[in-house]
């Protein structure tokens, strides 16, 4: 679809879910438990934005089930997700990624380069991997709520922004979403192939221009080691420019420590978690 900059006009308050996977998705779901252990419920936002690890959580907000049972799939080895290990070096990766893009112009060039890299890397299957994204959702149907899903055409280099109206499942559409280059396979639907959200923007907080309030929830925040076209801090000074009330929520230093330095390691997930669940409770002005 193309990009309306004002996808989230006339909407009260828009809540923004940006990439960093396993360990993001722990953090940004302790950190949504946390908040609500302060009084400040915030998963009852009128638009909700999911990129890559956020994709993740959007989905299992809109599943009805208690942010308390969703906070226990992260920390009981009991109820975690079956996931395939993966090993990252973020310095390294955003090099790679940074020598893809050079030379191009545009911002659909830079991610036609990128989609050039995810669709030559060598990864597991794609319905092995379409399997470990269906463990993490608790219930496979869209929601009633207005959840949007990024991910980006690997031959276009066009941003596609999946609801339950696109016809796309949400395995599909959260799968595709989270499809890192490199590590994870794009993934094809209606005989495209596409891959993470992240490489247009880590949380791509532009779709909900227009909105009144935006909380934007941001593993990575804004000194992430990847290069975007989209750096998060010129993005949310446009916001602000544009009228919206945003607050910004990234890790703190203790949540940091426990994501560490390879976000796809599942062993992420129980630390991550507890420290976004303590930091959410010191609460934030919203």
């Amino acid at each position: 679809m193309a990009v309306n900059q004002r996808e989230g006009e006339g909407i009260g308050q828009a809540l923004v879910l940006g990439g960093g996977g396993i360990a993001g998705i722990a953090w940004m779901t302790g950190l949504l438990a946390g908040l609500t252990d302060a009084g400040q419920d915030v998963t009852c936002a009128d638009l909700v934005i999911g990129t890559s690890a956020g994709s993740v959580v959007a989905a299992q907000l809109g599943s009805g089930l208690p942010l308390e049972d969703l906070y226990a799939r992260q920390v009981d080895p009991a109820l975690q997700s079956a996931e395939i290990p993966a090993d990252i070096d973020m310095e390294r990766f955003g090099a790679q990624w940074a020598e893809f893009m050079a030379g191009a112009t545009t911002l659909e060039e830079r991610l036609r380069a990128g989609g050039k890299f995810a669709l030559a890397a060598e990864t597991v299957p794609e319905d092995r991997r379409r399997a470990v994204i269906a463990s993490r959702l608790p219930l496979h149907d869209w929601p009633s709520r207005d959840v949007r899903l990024t991910a980006v055409d690997c031959e276009s280099g066009v941003l596609e922004v999946f609801t339950a109206a696109s016809g796309v499942s949400l395995i599909d559409a959260v799968a595709a979403s989270c499809a890192v280059p490199g590590i994870w396979p794009p993934v094809t639907i209606g005989g495209r192939r596409y891959m993470d959200g992240g490489t247009r923007s880590m949380d791509n907080a532009d779709l909900a221009a227009g909105a009144a309030r935006i909380l934007v929830l941001s593993p990575f925040g804004t000194s992430a080691e990847i290069p975007t076209p989209m750096p998060l801090s010129e993005v949310i000074a446009k916001l602000r420019d544009g009228g919206s009330r945003v607050t910004l929520i990234e890790p703190d230093e203790p949540s940091k420590a426990a994501m560490s330095a390879n976000p796809l390691d599942p062993a992420t997930r129980l630390p991550a978690a507890t420290a976004g669940r303590a930091q959410g409770r010191t609460g934030v002005p919203l």
